[in-house]
C-alpha cells in the first residue's frame, strides 16, 4: 500500500505520468467536462469529497508551477486556495476556465457544491 495520502489509483497514476506544463483540472460537481477529456469521478454525494480534500491529496504528489481560478469565485474561496502550494495563481473568467479545460489531461470531479470551486493546476518539476 502507498505511503502518501492519495490512494485513488487512476488519479495517482495520472499524476505519475504528468510532465512539465501538463494541466489537471479539479472541479466541483457541476463543472462541465469537454468531450474527449477523461474524467476521474470521485463524487459520492453533495459535498463528499470536498474540493479541498481532493486538492490537498493531489498536492501531496503533484508539483504545481501555476494555477488558475475563475474571477467570479468568492474572495473567501480564493483565499482558501491561495493558502496552498499552487504556484503562481492566475484568474480567468469562468467561461475561459471551461475553454481551458479542453487541454486538461483529465478533470477530477468532486462532490463540491460551492459555486466556482474549480482549479486549473499546471505541473511543474521537482528539480
Amino acid at each position: 500500500m502507498k505511503r502518501t495520502r492519495l490512494l485513488n489509483a487512476p488519479l495517482s497514476g495520472l499524476i505519475a505520468s504528468m510532465g512539465h506544463g501538463d494541466l489537471l483540472v479539479i472541479g466541483d460537481a457541476g463543472l462541465p467536462v469537454p468531450k474527449g477529456v477523461p474524467v476521474i469521478d470521485l463524487a459520492v454525494m453533495r459535498g463528499v469529497p470536498g474540493i479541498f480534500d481532493v486538492l490537498d491529496a493531489v498536492l501531496a504528489e503533484l508539483v504545481v508551477e501555476r494555477s488558475a481560478l475563475a474571477t467570479e469565485a468568492d474572495p473567501a474561496l480564493i483565499a482558501r486556495f491561495a493558502e496552498r502550494e499552487i504556484g503562481a495563481l492566475g484568474r480567468i473568467s469562468h467561461e475561459d476556465f471551461k475553454l481551458e479545460s479542453r487541454y486538461a489531461r483529465a478533470v477530477v470531479r468532486t462532490g463540491e457544491c460551492t459555486p466556482y470551486a474549480n482549479i486549473c493546476l499546471w505541473a511543474g518539476v521537482a528539480f
